[in-house]
């Protein structure tokens, strides 16, 4: 009796044997450098120009986070302090001859334009505003941490979408009053108790976030459009 297959069939388990072990293999790959800080970014804190400790300015003076980031409410995006700003109080007596501001002076001088290296870079093709999140009273530090306990700044969160996501689904676990969105210290439990039922109550941060929202009408979007343009 002929055969009904061809004799390459008898090689056909190992070559669906091989396929899913090169496709498993890819996925695994995949996920691994994906779903991991190498992507996401976290832990990322590259040398700067000038050994600028926001310890020291946010943390220790308690320089206000819209001082050197000036337009952060009116813009998309985060500005980085010109040279001036810096010279705002290092021409002024403030360790005007230390080493470590040699590049700043050097480049107030010459006009040169110090090459700050980017930590938080979102996507080209994601749109973020973040007027948009500080006014509506998303605090700096729900995404970039303790920026006033970092000596040297580091990538806190992983800012991936799904972490985006879980906040415009429950916005109320980060909200908070406007006069704090730059107080990265600041906790629900810093706020005044509120009238709830004819008796003050604490509010927790939930409780809190829920009456902000319902009183600014926050409704973030939870589509691809939001943040895909």
């Amino acid at each position: 009796m002929a055969n009904l297959f061809p004799r390459s069939s008898n090689f056909l388990p190992i070559k669906i044997g091989l396929f899913v072990g090169v496709v498993g293999i890819t996925l695994a790959l995949g996920f691994t450098y994906y779903g991991t800080p190498k992507y996401t970014r976290v832990g990322y804190a590259p040398d700067q120009p000038v050994p600028f400790s926001h310890k020291l300015h946010a943390g220790e003076l308690g320089l206000d986070c819209r001082y050197c980031h000036s337009n952060v409410t009116e813009s998309n995006h985060s500005n980085i302090p010109p040279v001036s700003t810096c010279m705002n109080c290092h021409e002024a007596g403030v360790k005007t001859q230390s080493d470590a501001l040699a590049v700043v002076r050097d480049a107030a001088e010459t006009g040169k334009s110090l090459e700050w290296v980017q930590i938080h870079e979102t996507a080209d093709y994601v749109f973020f505003d973040h007027s948009a999140h500080v006014n509506s009273g998303i605090g700096c530090v729900s995404c970039h941490g303790r920026i006033d306990q970092m000596e040297k700044v580091f990538h806190a969160e992983n800012h991936s979408m799904g972490w985006c996501l879980e906040c415009h689904r429950e916005p109320e676990k980060h909200l908070r009053p406007i006069e704090q969105v730059t107080n990265l210290a600041w906790t629900a439990a810093d706020h005044p108790p509120v009238m709830v039922d004819g008796e003050l109550k604490q509010l927790t941060q939930e409780e809190l976030g829920l009456m902000l929202k319902d009183q600014w009408r926050i409704d973030p979007p939870e589509t691809c459009g939001g943040c895909h343009r």
